[in-house]
């Protein structure tokens, strides 16, 4: 199985890298937390046209929300959530510059179809992991809504991330 590293945020060029179904992906960079809560109020603030606590320009999303750190801990046990849950924000999320979408299992043709035509990927993280993948975060810092708990958007950057490519 072919493993291509990435650095985030994606260019047009990364984008055209042999990235097919199945391709394993080890991702560098920031990636944003955003589960439902969040994805609504990231569309209604585009909707609004109200600024955003981060670019959406270019930006990874990853369907998960990080389990409070244990002392010593940059962040505790992050995993991909349901992606279908969000496929009613993506299009908004997809115009507005995401480039990267992970989470796990599968979305529907139409947003399928969005993420092909704004040129953007969606990667799966492997589920039922999350204590392993939050050994891939060097930093993690509360970026947006810290009301919504664990649903509220954090900043991590990430390390030799595993993914796979699902669409592209």
């Amino acid at each position: 199985m072919k493993t291509v590293e990435l650095t985030l945020p994606l260019t047009a060029s990364d984008l055209r890298k042999e990235l097919t179904k199945g391709t394993k992906v080890l991702l560098n960079g920031v990636v944003y937390t955003a589960r439902d809560e969040a994805h609504k109020r990231i569309v209604a603030c585009l909707k609004e046209g109200k600024d955003l606590p981060f670019d959406l320009k270019q930006a990874a999303i990853f369907y998960a929300g990080p389990a409070p750190a244990k002392k010593g801990q940059i962040c505790g046990a992050v995993g991909p959530t349901t992606s279908a849950r969000m496929d009613k924000y993506t299009p908004a999320l997809l115009v507005a510059g995401v480039k990267v979408l992970i989470g796990k299992g599968e979305r529907s043709p139409e947003t399928e179809a969005a993420i092909r035509k704004y040129g953007a990927i969606y990667l799966a993280a492997i589920g039922g992991a999350s204590a392993l993948l939050s050994k891939c975060v060097t930093f993690c810092e509360l970026t947006a809504w810290p009301e919504l708990g664990p649903e509220a958007v954090y900043k991590l950057e990430v390390k030799n991330f595993p993914c796979y490519v699902v669409i592209v």
